[in-house]
C-alpha cells in the first residue's frame, strides 16, 4: 500500500549517513544536434550549456542530501581543478567533506558528457569521455581515510559504500569500515563494483549489485525474477551478508535475507530517459530508510519509487521527499489514506497535511446525505472537479434531526457514511455535531468550498473565511428533478 510508504518518508527524519568510496566529477555539455559534420560522419553538436554535477560517491552523498539527511563523505580527490570543483559543491550542498583527502599524485576523476537534442528537443547522451586513473590509493592515503572514517563512524547512523572501482576501496580500507560499522551497530551497505570476486564485502548487513554484476558474483545466469533470487541467496550465504538485494531495472527488486524471505518487488513501468545515477539513488535511499529504523520490504519498496524517479531524468539529478510523496498519491490514488475514506477530524487533518505537501489543492462540501441519489452522484462528481482531494462533511444523527425533525435521518450515520465511501469521486468523509460546519470549514481551511446552486453566495457558511485567505466558493448546478425530499415522497407514495 502507497500510504505506508508515505508514511515512512514521513518518518524518515535527519539520520546522519557516512558515505565511503570514489569521488566524480560529472560534466554535461548539452547542445542541439543540428547536422551531421562535413568532416566526417558523425554529429555536429551545436553547444549551449555546460553543467558539473557530483558523481559516484559525491552523487550519492548529494542524493541523500535532497532526501533531507545529514551527510559526512570519505574518499580522495586529486589536487587538480577537478579536486578543487568538487569539493566546491560539496559545500553548496552542505555535505561534511572533512574525511576527503586529496591526492596530488592522481587526477580527479571527470566524466564529461555530451547530451544531443534532435530538433530542440528529445535530450539524449551521444558519448561520454572520462578522465581517471584505477590504481589503488597510496598506503599512506589510505592510513588517512581510514583514520578519518573510525572518528565518523560514532556520529553516524549508517554506512554506505559506493564502490566505482577507482582505487579507493581497496579490500584493506573495506574490511575496516565494515568493522567498524558492525562495532557501531549500525548498518553498512555496498554498492558493489564490476567483478567475479566480492570478498572485499563480506560481513556488510547489504550488498546492492544489479542484475549483470550479481550474475558475475554468484556465478548464476540472472534470466528472470526467479534465478535473481537463487543469485540473492547465494551472494547472501558466500559473503555472510544479512540481505542481498539484487536491483533488477523493469523487474523491480529481488531480496533474500537472513530471516528467509525471499521476495520480488516489483517496480511500476517508466519512461526511461537516462538510467545513470538509478544505482547511486538506490543505495541512498535504502540507506536513509534502514538508519531511520526501516525493515528492508519497505526500505526497498521506496528505493524502486526513487530509482523509478530518478531515471526520468536526464543525469543525476535529486529527488526530494516531496516528489516521492507526489508519486506515490499520482500512481495509487485509491490508496489516498491509510485509515480508510470515513476519518476522524483529527486523522482528516493529518491526511490533508500529507496531501499539501505534495502539492495538491483541497476541496471541501457538506451535507446530511441522507438518501443518496443521482442528483448527490452528479453533485459530488462536480465538487471533485474543483480539486485533486475532496472532503465531505456530514451530519451526524444528532445534527440532522435539529435540522430535520425527529424521522430523520432515515439512514443513521454508519449507512450514510458507508455509501459516500462507495463514491470514486469522495476522497475523505468527515462528521460533525453542530448545525453548521463552520468549525470543520476554519480547521481544513480548504482551497475550494462547494455547495449546491440553490444557494446565493452570501448564504453559503463558510464562504467569508474561505474568500479571506484566497480560497474560492464554487456553486454547483443541481440535476432538476432530483432531492432527498422528492424521493421521500415516492417512495410514501408507492
Amino acid at each position: 500500500m502507497a500510504a505506508d510508504l508515505v508514511e515512512l518518508v514521513e518518518n524518515l527524519g535527519t539520520p546522519r549517513v557516512l558515505v565511503v568510496g570514489d569521488l566524480m566529477l560529472d560534466r554535461y555539455i548539452w547542445g542541439n544536434a543540428a547536422r551531421v559534420s562535413q568532416e566526417a560522419p558523425v554529429l555536429l553538436l551545436r553547444a549551449d550549456k555546460r553543467e558539473e554535477r557530483l558523481g559516484g560517491a559525491a552523487s550519492v552523498a548529494a542524493l541523500l542530501r535532497a532526501l533531507d539527511a545529514e551527510v559526512a563523505l570519505a574518499g580522495g580527490v586529486g589536487g587538480d581543478e577537478g579536486g578543487a570543483r568538487i569539493r566546491e559543491l560539496l559545500d553548496e550542498r552542505g555535505i561534511d567533506h572533512s574525511a576527503v583527502v586529496s591526492d596530488s599524485d592522481r587526477p580527479s576523476t571527470v566524466k564529461e558528457r555530451y547530451i544531443g537534442r534532435a530538433q530542440a528537443r528529445h535530450p539524449q547522451q551521444i558519448l561520454r569521455v572520462d578522465y581517471e586513473t584505477c590504481d589503488s590509493v597510496s598506503g599512506t592515503i589510505e592510513a588517512g581515510l581510514l583514520a578519518s572514517v573510525a572518528r565518523a563512524v560514532p556520529e553516524c547512523d549508517a554506512v554506505l559504500i559506493s564502490d566505482y572501482d577507482k582505487g579507493v576501496c581497496t579490500p584493506s580500507l573495506l574490511a575496516e569500515v565494515i568493522r567498524l560499522a558492525r562495532a557501531a551497530g549500525i548498518p553498512v551497505l555496498a554498492d558493489p563494483t564490476r567483478g567475479g570476486d566480492y570478498a572485499k564485502y563480506r560481513g556488510c548487513t547489504a550488498i546492492t549489485p544489479n542484475r549483470l554484476e550479481a550474475s558475475l558474483a554468484s556465478g548464476i545466469e540472472i534470466t528472470g525474477t526467479s534465478s535473481a533470487l537463487i543469485a540473492a541467496e547465494r551472494l547472501l550465504h558466500r559473503y555472510d551478508l544479512d540481505a542481498a538485494v539484487v536491483t533488477l531495472d523493469k523487474d523491480g527488486m529481488a531480496l533474500a535475507d537472513r530471516q528467509g524471505r525471499r521476495a520480488i518487488y516489483p517496480t511500476r513501468p517508466r519512461q526511461v530517459y537516462d538510467i545513470t545515477g538509478a544505482g547511486d539513488m538506490v543505495l541512498g535511499t535504502l540507506g536513509i530508510a534502514l538508519a531511520s529504523g526501516a525493515d528492508f520490504p519497505e526500505a526497498i519498496r521506496l528505493a524502486n519509487v526513487s530509482g523509478g524517479l530518478e531515471v526520468e531524468k536526464i543525469g543525476v539529478a535529486p529527488v526530494s521527499r516531496a516528489e516521492i510523496v507526489e508519486d506515490l498519491h499520482q500512481h495509487e490514488p485509491r490508496d489516498l489514506a491509510p485509515v480508510g475514506k470515513v476519518v476522524e477530524a483529527g486523522q482528516l487533518l493529518r491526511e490533508l497535511q500529507r496531501h499539501r505537501r505534495a502539492g495538491h489543492t483541497v476541496a471541501f462540501t457538506n451535507g446530511c446525505f441522507d438518501v443518496l441519489h443521482a442528483g448527490h452522484v452528479q453533485y459530488l462528481h462536480e465538487a471533485r472537479a474543483q480539486a485533486d482531494v475532496l472532503v465531505v462533511a456530514v451530519n451526524s444523527d444528532a445534527s440532522v434531526r435539529g435540522l430535520k425533525g425527529p424521522t430523520r435521518p432515515v439512514n443513521p450515520w454508519p449507512a450514510r457514511s458507508a455509501v459516500l465511501a462507495g463514491l470514486e469521486s469522495v476522497n475523505f468523509i468527515v462528521s460533525f455535531d453542530e448545525a453548521t460546519p463552520l468549525a470543520l470549514i476554519e480547521a481544513v481551511r480548504p482551497d475550494v468550498l462547494v455547495k449546491g446552486a440553490d444557494y446565493s453566495k452570501e448564504q453559503v457558511v463558510g464562504a467569508t473565511f474561505v474568500e479571506s485567505y484566497g480560497g474560492r466558493v464554487h456553486l454547483a448546478p443541481l440535476r432538476p428533478g432530483y432531492s432527498t425530499t422528492n424521493t421521500l415522497r415516492q417512495l410514501q407514495a408507492a
